[in-house]
Protein backbone atom coordinates (compact mmCIF):
# COMPACT_ATOMS: atom_id res chain seq x y z
CA UNK A 1 0.00 0.00 0.00
CA UNK A 2 1.03 3.30 -0.75
CA UNK A 3 0.85 6.16 1.33
CA UNK A 4 0.62 9.70 -0.08
CA UNK A 5 1.75 12.73 1.39
CA UNK A 6 1.15 15.53 1.08
CA UNK A 7 3.16 18.85 -0.05
CA UNK A 8 4.36 20.89 3.08
CA UNK A 9 4.29 23.91 0.81
CA UNK A 10 0.49 23.16 -0.22
CA UNK A 11 -0.31 22.32 2.89
CA UNK A 12 1.23 25.94 4.14
CA UNK A 13 -0.66 27.71 1.33
CA UNK A 14 -3.71 26.57 2.59
CA UNK A 15 -3.45 27.11 5.88
CA UNK A 16 -2.50 30.71 5.32
CA UNK A 17 -5.29 31.34 3.03
CA UNK A 18 -8.17 30.05 5.69
CA UNK A 19 -6.59 32.68 8.25
CA UNK A 20 -6.96 35.33 5.47
CA UNK A 21 -10.67 34.46 5.12
CA UNK A 22 -10.99 33.81 8.59
CA UNK A 23 -9.28 37.19 10.00
CA UNK A 24 -10.88 39.29 6.38
CA UNK A 25 -12.54 42.78 7.61
CA UNK A 26 -11.26 42.57 11.27
CA UNK A 27 -9.54 45.88 10.46
CA UNK A 28 -9.62 49.18 12.21
CA UNK A 29 -12.13 50.08 9.48
CA UNK A 30 -15.55 50.62 11.19
CA UNK A 31 -18.13 48.48 9.65
CA UNK A 32 -20.31 48.83 6.49
CA UNK A 33 -23.36 48.36 8.32
CA UNK A 34 -24.41 50.14 11.16
CA UNK A 35 -26.17 47.46 13.56
CA UNK A 36 -29.92 49.55 14.00
CA UNK A 37 -29.68 49.98 17.90
CA UNK A 38 -26.25 52.15 17.31
CA UNK A 39 -28.18 54.43 15.06
CA UNK A 40 -29.02 57.51 16.31
CA UNK A 41 -33.13 57.72 15.54
CA UNK A 42 -34.36 59.73 12.74
CA UNK A 43 -36.92 63.25 14.12
CA UNK A 44 -39.97 61.79 13.53
CA UNK A 45 -42.32 64.22 11.40
CA UNK A 46 -43.21 67.16 13.23
CA UNK A 47 -40.54 67.06 15.43
CA UNK A 48 -37.15 69.18 15.14
CA UNK A 49 -33.78 68.99 16.28
CA UNK A 50 -32.05 71.24 18.64
CA UNK A 51 -30.58 74.48 17.48
CA UNK A 52 -32.57 73.65 14.14
CA UNK A 53 -34.86 76.12 13.84
CA UNK A 54 -33.76 79.64 13.66
CA UNK A 55 -36.53 81.24 11.81
CA UNK A 56 -38.04 84.36 13.63
CA UNK A 57 -41.73 83.53 15.15
CA UNK A 58 -42.49 87.12 15.62
CA UNK A 59 -41.18 88.78 12.99
CA UNK A 60 -37.29 89.55 14.94
CA UNK A 61 -34.13 88.47 14.74
CA UNK A 62 -33.74 84.81 16.77
CA UNK A 63 -30.33 84.83 18.44
CA UNK A 64 -29.45 81.97 21.50
CA UNK A 65 -27.20 81.80 24.74
CA UNK A 66 -26.50 78.18 25.05
CA UNK A 67 -29.36 76.13 24.77
CA UNK A 68 -31.81 79.34 25.34
CA UNK A 69 -32.86 81.08 22.06
CA UNK A 70 -34.37 84.56 22.03
CA UNK A 71 -36.49 86.51 20.07
CA UNK A 72 -35.97 90.10 19.58
CA UNK A 73 -38.45 92.27 18.00
CA UNK A 74 -37.29 95.97 17.65
CA UNK A 75 -39.69 98.08 16.12
CA UNK A 76 -38.42 101.77 14.76
CA UNK A 77 -41.88 103.42 16.62
CA UNK A 78 -40.12 102.51 19.72
CA UNK A 79 -41.80 99.17 20.53
CA UNK A 80 -39.86 96.14 21.50
CA UNK A 81 -40.66 92.81 22.35
CA UNK A 82 -38.70 89.62 23.61
CA UNK A 83 -39.75 86.02 23.16
CA UNK A 84 -38.24 83.05 24.73
CA UNK A 85 -37.67 79.56 23.84
CA UNK A 86 -35.93 76.31 24.32
CA UNK A 87 -33.19 74.35 22.15
CA UNK A 88 -36.13 72.89 19.73
CA UNK A 89 -38.26 76.26 19.85
CA UNK A 90 -40.75 75.44 22.14
CA UNK A 91 -42.10 78.54 24.25
CA UNK A 92 -41.09 79.30 27.30
CA UNK A 93 -42.44 82.03 29.75
CA UNK A 94 -41.03 85.65 29.97
CA UNK A 95 -40.67 84.97 33.38
CA UNK A 96 -37.45 82.48 31.84
CA UNK A 97 -35.41 85.73 32.27
CA UNK A 98 -35.70 88.81 34.48
CA UNK A 99 -34.20 92.06 33.83
CA UNK A 100 -34.76 92.45 31.01
CA UNK A 101 -33.88 95.35 28.74
CA UNK A 102 -33.05 97.25 25.22
CA UNK A 103 -30.62 100.20 25.35
CA UNK A 104 -31.14 102.08 22.03
CA UNK A 105 -27.79 103.90 21.07
CA UNK A 106 -28.00 106.29 18.45
CA UNK A 107 -25.46 108.73 17.09
CA UNK A 108 -24.90 112.10 18.67
CA UNK A 109 -27.65 111.27 21.91
CA UNK A 110 -27.44 109.70 25.16
CA UNK A 111 -28.41 105.95 25.20
CA UNK A 112 -31.75 105.51 25.83
CA UNK A 113 -32.60 102.71 28.14
CA UNK A 114 -35.92 101.35 28.39
CA UNK A 115 -36.87 98.39 31.09
CA UNK A 116 -38.76 95.52 29.87
CA UNK A 117 -42.01 94.32 31.18
CA UNK A 118 -43.94 90.89 31.37
CA UNK A 119 -46.93 91.01 28.91
CA UNK A 120 -50.37 90.29 30.27
CA UNK A 121 -50.33 87.01 28.82
CA UNK A 122 -47.11 85.75 30.21
CA UNK A 123 -45.23 85.05 26.63
CA UNK A 124 -43.37 88.25 26.34
CA UNK A 125 -41.18 91.23 27.38
CA UNK A 126 -42.72 94.69 26.09
CA UNK A 127 -41.19 97.99 26.18
CA UNK A 128 -41.82 101.69 24.60
CA UNK A 129 -39.29 104.02 23.98
CA UNK A 130 -39.26 107.21 21.11
CA UNK A 131 -39.20 106.49 17.61
CA UNK A 132 -35.82 105.39 15.73
CA UNK A 133 -35.00 107.29 13.20
CA UNK A 134 -31.49 106.83 13.18
CA UNK A 135 -30.73 104.38 10.66
CA UNK A 136 -27.46 103.12 12.47
CA UNK A 137 -28.69 102.61 15.58
CA UNK A 138 -28.16 99.69 17.83
CA UNK A 139 -29.87 98.01 20.94
CA UNK A 140 -28.23 96.38 23.70
CA UNK A 141 -30.70 93.78 24.87
CA UNK A 142 -29.91 92.04 28.08
CA UNK A 143 -31.56 90.09 30.42
CA UNK A 144 -30.85 87.87 33.27
CA UNK A 145 -31.53 83.46 33.42
CA UNK A 146 -30.62 81.30 35.63
CA UNK A 147 -28.80 83.46 37.66
CA UNK A 148 -26.20 84.66 35.03
CA UNK A 149 -26.53 88.38 33.32
CA UNK A 150 -26.37 88.08 29.57
CA UNK A 151 -26.28 90.69 27.12
CA UNK A 152 -25.74 91.20 22.93
CA UNK A 153 -25.47 94.41 21.07
CA UNK A 154 -27.98 94.18 17.52
CA UNK A 155 -28.35 96.74 14.81
CA UNK A 156 -32.07 97.99 13.96
CA UNK A 157 -33.94 96.44 11.30
CA UNK A 158 -34.25 98.82 8.12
Amino acid sequence: MRTVRKKPQRFLLWIVSALGVVSCGRGDEAPAVVPQAAAAPAPSAGETVPHGDHNPHHGGIVLMNGDLHFEVVLGRDGSHRVFFTDAVRNDLPAATASAVTVTVERAGRAAEAIALRIDDSGESWVGRGRPVDDPAATARVAYTASGTPYFIDVPFPR
